[in-house]
C-alpha cells in the first residue's frame, strides 16, 4: 500500500487542521494506521492509530483531548483533526500502515509502510 499525507499548513497557535492520509494499491481495511510526528532536531514521536475498522484508537498523552483520529475505508483516508494547535505541535506528520489490523500501537517498528509527510507549522 502507499500512502501519501497531506494537509498541513502555517497556523496561529490555538487554531485547527484536519491532515488526510490517503492510501492507494491496496484496500485500507487491511491496515491499522498510524500517525507519527518528527519535530525538528527530534525524534519521530507517534501520535495516534486506529485499528481497521475504526472502532478502537490509541493516543499519545501529550495529544489527547486535543487530536482525533478517524477513518473512511471507501476513501481509502484516514484524517487527524488536530485542535487547540500549540507551537510545540510543530513537526513533519507521516501516516504509516500496520498489516496488524486489529492493533492500535504506538511503536514504529509495526508498521510496514510509511508515507512522505506533511508539515504542520504553529506559530505563536
Amino acid at each position: 500500500v502507499q500512502l501519501q499525507a497531506c494537509g498541513g499548513g502555517l497556523v496561529q497557535a490555538g487554531g485547527s487542521l484536519r491532515l488526510s492520509c490517503a492510501a492507494s494499491g491496496r484496500t485500507l481495511s487491511r491496515y491499522s494506521i498510524g500517525w507519527f510526528r518528527q519535530a525538528p532536531g527530534k525524534v519521530r514521536e507517534f501520535v495516534a492509530a486506529i485499528n481497521w475498522s475504526g472502532g478502537s484508537t490509541y493516543y499519545a498523552d501529550s495529544v489527547k483531548g486535543r487530536f482525533t483520529i478517524s477513518r473512511d475505508n471507501a476513501k481509502l483516508t484516514v484524517y487527524l483533526q488536530i485542535d487547540s494547535l500549540k507551537p510545540e505541535d510543530t513537526a513533519v506528520y507521516s501516516c504509516a500502515a500496520s498489516s496488524d489490523y486489529e492493533g492500535t500501537k504506538g511503536v514504529d517498528y509495526v508498521y510496514d509502510y510509511w508515507g512522505q509527510g506533511t508539515l504542520v507549522t504553529v506559530s505563536s
